[in-house]
């Protein structure tokens, strides 16, 4: 990997250049995706202008992704929320600030959006990285899941996408 990351917006030629590989450190087998599949899920993202999903790029191949979904609301006063889901970087590359410029680009975004808050949820070992950037404890998360399955936020090791003892903080 080069010195040099470029975050910006995902594009269609990106999902065969590194991003599903990408995503299977935060989901296992994500890269098993077939190309007719991830066009048909890229075309119905980029068709939101409310989803936004950032990639890390370095020597042209995706190293890390988040996405922020921007909510409008009913209360405050039709506010706008933003809400950060599937922060990711390469396994072999965490520890080199790719998850901190993707949320520093992401929380940007909110910002230049409107957002009066951005919210994410992650587990006890990643929360030091988050505080770094500015987040503190909320609340509690609730989820329920209708395939059964309790471990979408985790690789197949039961760990969370970003090293809570890298330097990516």
């Amino acid at each position: 990997m080069s010195d040099q990351v470029t975050v910006r917006e995902l594009r269609r030629e990106d999902i065969g250049n590194g991003f599903l590989d990408t995503l299977d450190s935060l989901r296992r087998d994500s890269s098993k995706t077939s190309s007719e599949k991830a066009d048909a899920i890229f075309d119905k993202i980029d068709s939101n202008p409310d989803c936004i999903i950032a990639v890390a790029v370095s020597d042209g191949v995706v190293v890390g992704a988040a996405t922020l979904l921007v909510e409008s609301k009913f209360i405050h006063d039709g506010g706008i929320a933003g809400h950060i889901e599937d922060v990711v970087v390469r396994a072999d590359l965490q520890g080199n600030d790719i998850g901190k410029k993707i949320m520093e680009h992401l929380l940007s975004v909110a910002k230049s959006r409107g957002c009066y808050k951005v919210v994410l949820d992650c587990t006890d070992e990643v929360k030091p990285f988050y505080e770094k950037l500015g987040f503190r404890l909320g609340g509690n998360q609730m989820r329920l899941d209708y395939d059964g399955d309790d471990d979408d936020e985790s690789n197949s090791n039961g760990n969370s996408s970003v090293n809570s003892n890298s330097s990516n903080k």
